[in-house]
């Protein structure tokens, strides 16, 4: 399998597995509060990394672990905690197509910060995606009016998190291995996550059967959606672009609306159509 070939294979793998990290999320939220969930999320994902990839953090140069701290910041730590805050009160399904606005933000962030050139079309699809969103949110909020539309600011805020991510990671790790840098971004996050999730009274509760139930579905979620999924993620980005990669986002919201409907979740029509628009501004904002 050629090069050209073996990136639209862990495009297609990525949008699997992180187009059912929602409804695991949602399923993990039965019985842990987002901060539990986040940190949980995070220690699985440390644990398998360090077992599999100790050995690659010795040819992370020691320059390049500030980087290596940063990209663990924007790309996990605030959106495994964020993600989770926001599917408290709105649907699974919503979530992963706010997810989507991640090659915008990549976009914008790489204009902005890295001096990438904007062209016109893609100018106009930053435009459309943000008019999608709202239609998406307002609508939502309409026709929901049990959820708590505001949350949907922490999938927003998220989606920038990782277009940080992979402009930094383009820019400045793209001589380190994936195994690398995902083992070094869980062993940097691991204290952290064990700190919060100590005193987010886990252990009070981690003896009652919803709980246990919870947990089985962040232990894959864990190591399967986070460690797995951003060893693939990194490899990506290595051998495409920034803008690229985070077209998997154009396939999770699909993965994701069929589980949501098969656990019972409902969208609007408008909310259908909003998730379109969004969809056609990130193809837009991809175009070179």
């Amino acid at each position: 399998m050629n090069a050209k070939q073996l990136k639209w294979v862990l495009l297609a793998v990525l949008a699997l597995i992180w187009g059912s990290s929602f409804i695991l999320i949602k399923k993990g939220l039965v019985g842990l509060n987002p901060f539990q969930l986040g940190s949980l999320r995070m220690l699985f994902a440390a644990t398998f990394l360090v077992i599999i990839g100790f050995k690659s953090i010795l040819k992370i140069p020691q320059h390049k672990w500030k980087f290596i701290a940063l990209t663990a910041l924007f790309g996990i730590f605030i959106p495994a905690y964020f993600f989770a805050l926001a599917e408290t009160n709105i649907e699974s399904s919503v979530t992963s197509v706010l997810n989507a606005l991640t090659p915008l933000n990549a976009l914008i962030i790489g204009v902005s910060v890295f001096k990438l050139e904007l062209k016109r079309a893609q100018m106009l699809g930053v435009l459309i995606g943000f008019f999608g969103t709202l239609l998406l949110i307002l609508n939502g909020a309409i026709h929901h009016p049990g959820q708590n539309y505001y949350y949907a600011i922490f999938a927003i805020v998220g989606s920038i998190c990782y277009g940080i991510n992979v402009n930094l990671i383009k820019r400045h790790l793209s001589d380190l291995s994936p195994l690398s840098i995902t083992t070094g971004n869980f062993i940097i996050l691991s204290i952290p996550a064990a700190i919060i999730l100590y005193y987010s009274g886990f252990f009070n509760i981690m003896h009652e059967e919803e709980v246990r139930y919870s947990v089985w579905f962040i232990l894959i979620l864990g190591v399967v959606g986070t460690g797995v999924a951003n060893i693939l993620f990194f490899k990506l980005i290595h051998m495409s672009s920034p803008v690229f990669s985070t077209m998997v986002t154009y396939l999770i919201p699909i993965v994701a609306f069929f589980w949501g409907v098969l656990d019972g979740e409902f969208l609007t029509g408008i909310q259908y159509l909003g998730a379109s628009i969004i969809l056609l501004g990130v193809y837009l904002s991809s175009k070179k």
